[in-house]
């Protein structure tokens, strides 16, 4: 393991060489001044970096933050030696950046057990980066955000519920705005959330630009992190939420549950909605009895007649006027008392839309595109009084045409 020691003083590099004596054979120390510190530490590539304090102590912070600044140092453990103990000082350092402080007046053992503990560290910060490195090469986790791969969310978090005290936690799905999403990257929303959460929490990345986070200090923690993310977006767009309790249910229940309060956030344009069983009830447009097994057969009994009167004679419609235009492509269309798919299959590829009753009032509909060139899956949220022929005609002629953009070099040839 590589040490670089950084000092313009030659007694203070005697001292702390004198004090690192008991280290492995295997481990090589090497000194530098300031001057000539940045290129020493590209060309030997230290895992932990002693940094005496300058005179100067811009020039002690301004070496700390060159080497945070580079992802090649991350799991590199930076000690600064004080001159004496400075609360102001310290904390700027801690900002830019460093692991461990230690006064240049310290006992000796108390500096070699730093060292010792950095170098626990960084023995570990490597075994995490091979576990992380298998777990992507697989595709347990997402390449990009580190964030757990959706297909992959279900056993993840069901074995960790399960394993683990989640007696008082939350599971949370955060998205944000339409009109914010075509602002803002996916890049940016992901850092907003690595920023906002702790080593403790479970985060997976979900379709249509939606983020799971699952964590044990309930709904004020829960809260505490969407403020935080709602702040790293600097406020510039909506952010919205579906929060549930976690009460010893399955998994697959409490994700149900979330995304019932958050499909209440988006029709409300609220910030976050906490599941309640008051979000099963009714739209203004039907007057829902109280009783909530009524209120679930008539809204089920409202949807097969939005399917039977209104989707699925767009589909069929729909399917006439395509089947012959996309030549090569086949046109299948079905329903049944919980959901209407219309897919377009090409070859071994598939373009589908879903529309599906998940059981409130509201209709969910789900996008997604085989090929190599295609939009990112998604899903929209339409409350049931809003399922008219227009609506539908409007979608569906949109999906088309994701399709036939897919396609291109096909059907614009």
């Amino acid at each position: 393991m590589n040490t670089i020691i950084i000092t313009n003083k030659e007694e203070i590099d005697s001292k702390i060489k004198a004090n690192l004596a008991l280290l492995r054979e295997t481990d090589s120390v090497v000194s530098s001044d300031y001057e000539t510190a940045p290129e020493k530490i590209y060309e030997i590539r230290p895992e932990i970096v002693i940094i005496c304090e300058h005179d100067e102590r811009d020039k002690t912070l301004a070496i700390i933050k060159s080497i945070r600044d580079k992802h090649i140092y991350k799991n590199t453990q930076i000690i600064l030696m004080v001159n004496e103990y400075d609360r102001s000082f310290i904390l700027k350092a801690y900002d830019e950046g460093i692991d461990e402080f230690v006064s240049i007046n310290s006992d000796s053992s108390d500096f070699l057990i730093r060292i010792i503990n950095s170098i626990k560290k960084v023995d570990l910060l490597n075994k995490i980066n091979v576990y992380t490195s298998n777990l992507k090469t697989y595709g347990i986790l997402e390449s990009k955000s580190g964030f757990y791969n959706s297909k992959y969310e279900h056993d993840i978090f069901d074995i960790e519920m399960h394993m683990n005290n989640y007696k008082n936690g939350c599971y949370m799905i955060v998205t944000v705005d339409d009109n914010s999403k075509k602002s803002l990257s996916s890049e940016t929303i992901v850092e907003a959330i690595q920023k906002s959460v702790r080593s403790g929490d479970y985060i997976a990345g979900l379709s249509g630009a939606k983020y799971s986070i699952m964590v044990k200090s309930g709904l004020d923690g829960c809260l505490k992190i969407l403020n935080k993310i709602d702040a790293e977006l600097n406020e510039v767009c909506n952010i919205k939420a579906g929060i549930a309790v976690i009460d010893c249910e399955k998994f697959e229940e409490i994700k149900k549950k979330a995304t019932c309060a958050l499909n209440n956030a988006l029709l409300k344009d609220i910030k976050y909605s906490i599941y309640s069983e008051l979000d099963n009830s009714g739209d203004d447009w039907l007057e829902a009895p109280n009783d909530l097994e009524k209120s679930y057969k008539l809204f089920k009994k409202a949807f097969s007649k939005k399917i039977e009167n209104v989707i699925s004679p767009v589909f069929y419609r729909m399917q006439k006027s395509y089947e012959e235009k996309l030549d090569g492509a086949k046109i299948e269309q079905f329903a049944d008392e919980k959901q209407s798919v219309f897919r377009i299959l090409y070859g071994k590829n598939e373009s589908r839309i879903t529309m599906r009753y998940p059981g409130y009032s509201k209709l969910i509909i789900y996008i997604s595109h085989d090929g190599l060139d295609t939009p990112d899956n998604r899903e929209i949220t339409l409350p049931m009084n809003q399922i008219t022929e227009a609506k539908i005609d409007e979608i569906l002629e949109s999906f088309i045409n994701e399709f036939i953009g897919v396609y291109r070099h096909i059907y614009n040839s």
